[in-house]
């Protein structure tokens, strides 16, 4: 069976496929008819990995994949298929592992060479048309390929047999189980220590990341064992951050990373996924030191999210594109003029709180950003800077906007989901917990014969869902529950996991696999235990269940999140890095908090005490006074008494005595 000679992306939902659908290049998305083709042809497989808001991608398809000659190359010798890294994750880490396999270092554009039934035998990421950066170019790359694909084409099979059965074993393996121990987390945040820089913050060196799963690990080293050094790590990585150009100061949110070591010149697109975790790292940043800067970065944050990234139906889109009118910070860069134009007078109290840098080979207009000093005083003043702002934002919005991928992702949507509830419930906004109700209610809708979709694109639906999916909106659901004592959301996230162990347990019930058991187009079915910029799937997944089991008082599930988290840990010990996640889940596992409330609901005492001290190991149910609780709350089934206001904490399996004095409330949890 073979396809059309032509390029068939025009009707995909993917906005990243689209984008490709006008290339000469006979491109195919990923899909048995695919694969079947490259076996009917026995030609090789070029797959090419990237996403929307990729600005390499762009340059590689700028310059190769629109141009009439690289396309008539690709055409001749390869089944040409595109893949958005976004819908297909699991197609990207099983390529992604074989690339670091070979020594190579990965990134995205991912260029991967595969035999016709799927396998890897060669790659790399970006290649210039043109050799330079001292790389081939592209056509020069793909003759060699196709050379020793027919003189050495037995020789090739054997490789890429090998690198898969590598591949497979690193990412699907089954190890025996570890035992969990508290050391494991304090061993993991040693190591971390070690990597930080402690004058500008997140891990020495170029290019930055907000690397979410090891910022975890300080925070729940400094909640768990005092460590307060840890504490001040996270929360100076979040100044810099907060203060460099990393973050749009005009706008609200954070781009995806620096390219240098001080946060100020960023790589310009902003992830979903980036500012969800930005939104939780603020929130309980805020708890703990009261300093007013994180509070203004979540509402500014919080804005920017419903202002730009709401789609139809209340859920969010995936992301925005580095590049607008094709050039990189476009949209959000500024010369002084400007700046000066559109704020006349009033532009000097705007460069008395913000800084225009033009660093060292960067080419574009100045980044703002803000010195330590001018960061402190601007949220003193911020009252000040808020019509300014306003001013320099209705100015940006007339300019060429960068690209919006308006796809709806499940997982990331619940990462949002989650800290949006978490956070409308410690800064008493309702309006957030109302717009994270409202993509949790759409995205639940979407759902076909129980299983949620992965991805969606108006009416267009990408099922089955990944595991992911189901972990993110399981916690979405109980970050929900706590926010508004709705036990319907509890009941959700049953369902959820109910899916989760119809279509991605495996065999022993020890784990889970990320895509489901009737996925027939992946040659590698993985686990989806390593992190990437947010914590893995299978911690997650871990996370979900003993939060859930800790809501319910289910001894059953208590005791299968314990085997899952065993097992992971077990596969954790054979990965060379990306396991920063599952040690955080499991130091959950290990000892999973638990605070009951029962309180006044038209003057409550004891909830806003809880509400301003949030813990992400902890689970909060909020009782009403008088309510007849059907569902068991405390451990062993015990139902407290809901006459009077009172707050049980607890371990496990194991509560302490009530509390009914807010301060006392307040203490056990600052203390804990």
């Amino acid at each position: 069976m073979t396809l059309p000679a032509k390029n068939l992306l025009a009707d995909e939902a993917s906005p990243y496929l689209q984008q490709h659908s006008g290339n000469p290049v006979h491109w195919r998305a990923w899909s048995p008819a695919s694969l079947e083709e490259a076996k009917a042809l026995g030609r090789p497989i070029l797959l090419s990995v990237g996403y929307a808001a990729c600005h390499w991608c762009h340059v590689m398809a700028h310059e190769s994949f629109e141009n009439d000659d690289v396309a008539a190359v690709m055409n001749r010798l390869f089944v040409n298929i595109k893949v958005d890294r976004e819908e297909r994750p699991d197609i990207d880490q099983i390529y992604m592992a074989a690339l670091s396999s070979m020594g190579e270092q990965g990134g995205w554009p991912l260029t991967m060479f595969l035999t016709p039934d799927g396998k890897p035998f060669w790659g790399g990421t970006y290649f210039p048309r043109e050799a330079r950066y001292g790389r081939p170019g592209f056509i020069q790359v793909m003759e060699v390929v196709d050379k020793a694909w027919r003189e050495k084409r037995a020789s090739l099979h054997q490789s890429a047999d090998g690198l898969t059965t590598h591949v497979e074993a690193r990412l699907s393996g089954t190890h025996s189980r570890a035992l969990l121990d508290r050391d494991t987390l304090s061993e993991l945040a040693g190591r971390i220590d070690g990597m930080i820089d402690r004058d500008l913050g997140g891990l020495r060196g170029a290019p930055k990341f907000p690397n979410a799963p090891f910022m975890l690990t300080l925070w729940l080293s400094w909640l768990r064992d005092g460590n307060a050094t840890h504490r001040d790590d996270v929360l100076v990585s979040l100044e810099r951050m907060l203060g460099g150009g990393i973050y749009d100061h005009i706008g609200g949110g954070l781009s995806r990373y620096s390219t240098d070591a001080e946060w100020l010149v960023p790589h310009f697109e902003k992830m979903l996924y980036d500012n969800a975790e930005l939104i939780r790292f603020c929130n309980w940043a805020f708890a703990a030191s009261g300093n007013d800067l994180f509070r203004v970065r979540i509402e500014e944050t919080a804005d920017w999210l419903l202002r730009e990234m709401r789609v139809d139906g209340g859920a969010f889109a995936a992301s925005l594109d580095a590049d607008s009118d094709g050039e990189e910070g476009l949209f959000y860069t500024w010369s002084r003029d400007e700046i000066e134009a559109a704020l006349g007078d009033d532009s000097a109290l705007f460069f008395k709180y913000f800084t225009l840098a033009s660093p060292p080979a960067w080419e574009g207009k100045p980044i703002i950003h803000q010195t330590s000093a001018q960061l402190s005083e601007s949220v003193a003043d911020r009252e000040q800077l808020i019509p300014l702002k306003a001013r320099l934002l209705a100015v940006r919005e007339g300019r060429v906007r960068p690209g919006l991928d308006a796809k709806t992702l499940t997982d990331w949507n619940g990462l949002m989901i989650a800290a949006l509830a978490e956070a409308g419930r410690s800064l008493a906004r309702p309006d957030w917990i109302d717009a994270a109700a409202k993509a949790f209610a759409h995205i639940s809708a979407a759902s076909r014969d129980n299983r949620l979709p992965h991805s969606m694109l108006g009416a267009q639906k990408l099922f089955p869902a990944l595991s992911s999916d189901y972990a993110a909106m399981t916690n979405a659901a109980i970050s929900l529950f706590e926010a508004s004592s709705d036990w319907s959301y509890i009941d959700h996230a049953g369902r959820f996991v109910q899916q989760l162990d119809l279509w991605h347990a495996d065999a022993s019930g020890t784990g889970y696999y990320l895509t489901a058991s009737d996925s027939t187009d992946v040659p590698i079915r993985i686990r989806g235990d390593v992190d990437e910029a947010i914590s893995s799937a299978a911690s997650q997944i871990i996370q979900a269940l003993v939060r859930l089991a800790s809501v319910t008082g289910d001894v059953d599930l208590q005791e299968r999140a314990w085997t899952i988290a065993e097992h992971a840990a077990g596969r954790a010990e054979h990965q060379a890095y990306g396991q920063a996640g599952i040690v955080n889940a499991c130091a959950l596992a290990i000892e999973p908090l638990k605070l009951v409330i029962v309180d006044a609901p038209e003057d409550p005492k004891l909830v806003p005490v809880a509400n301003r001290s949030p813990d992400p190991r902890r689970v909060d149910i909020i009782v009403p006074i008088g309510t007849a609780a059907n569902r068991p709350l405390l451990p062993g089934g015990i139902l407290p008494p809901t006459n009077r206001p009172g707050a049980w904490l607890c371990t496990g399996q194991v509560c302490l005595p009530a509390v009914t004095d807010p301060e006392e409330l307040e203490r056990l949890l600052r203390r804990r």
